[in-house]
């Protein structure tokens, strides 16, 4: 069966002194999740590890370099899902996670299905998985960013028009046996206000229907994808 691997590390108009980074961001990405696919590994592990390489780059919102909210500090969300089993896990507004897709995959393993803020960071803690001072994940470039961010939207907000753009970045993988996993991380909006409007996907409050959506793409993968030398796309 082919294995496939996706990965994005943005949907925005990336500006051009950022355009090669994110590519570069991307590649390292397909790198690590595709040595997984080629060592017959589980999609899952896959796209965990892709996400995984992008939250650590720090030209990406996602993980370190994330976008500052309106207390200019940095809150991420995380979710992930697996079309055989309906297993999804998600995260969203935690904080001091350098990793937040590694935690929706803890959940993904419990009984709980979405974790918010503190709540979703003790279960990190109760999990023993590893903190970090949440301003280590702050770069230099989004500290910038934010003072002009936070200046342009007060004037927008002023004007009425004060809208704000978003970015997350993402993989969807198909193994060798036939499974499929998708998952996406995201810093969310810059200058976002606590929890709302800030879900990964757009849309973790109903998993269940995004679980069904990546079962269907299961049985499409198992039916569909066979043969071949494996695709790999960024």
């Amino acid at each position: 069966m082919t294995t496939s691997l996706i990965v994005h590390g943005g949907a925005w108009d990336i500006p051009e002194d950022l355009l090669e980074a994110h590519k570069l961001g991307c590649q390292a990405a397909l790198m690590k999740g595709w040595s997984i696919l080629q060592g017959g590994g589980h999609a899952l592990d896959a796209v965990e590890a892709a996400i995984r390489s992008m939250e650590d780059d720090p030209a990406l919102n996602a993980g370190t370099g994330a976008a500052l909210n309106a207390e200019g500090e940095v809150q991420l969300d995380a979710s992930l899902m697996e079309g055989a089993a309906l297993m999804a896990g998600a995260v969203a507004a935690v904080q001091g996670i350098k990793n937040p897709i590694s935690l929706a995959r803890l959940v993904l393993e419990s009984e709980n299905v979405f974790l918010v803020a503190e709540g979703a960071v003790k279960f990190a803690r109760a999990a023993g998985m590893e903190e970090c001072d949440p301003r280590q994940l702050i770069v230099e470039r989004e500290l910038k960013l934010w003072e002009v961010r936070r200046r342009e939207y007060e004037s927008r907000r002023r004007e009425g028009s004060g809208s704000r753009s978003s970015d997350t970045v993402g993989a969807v993988a198909l193994d060798q046996h036939g499974n499929i996993a998708a998952g996406d991380s995201t810093g969310g909006s810059p200058l976002a206000s606590g929890a709302g409007g800030r879900f990964a996907l757009g849309g973790m409050r109903d998993l269940r229907r995004q679980s069904c959506g990546r079962s269907g793409l299961h049985r499409m993968g198992r039916g569909q994808h066979q043969g071949g030398n494996g695709q790999v796309r960024s």
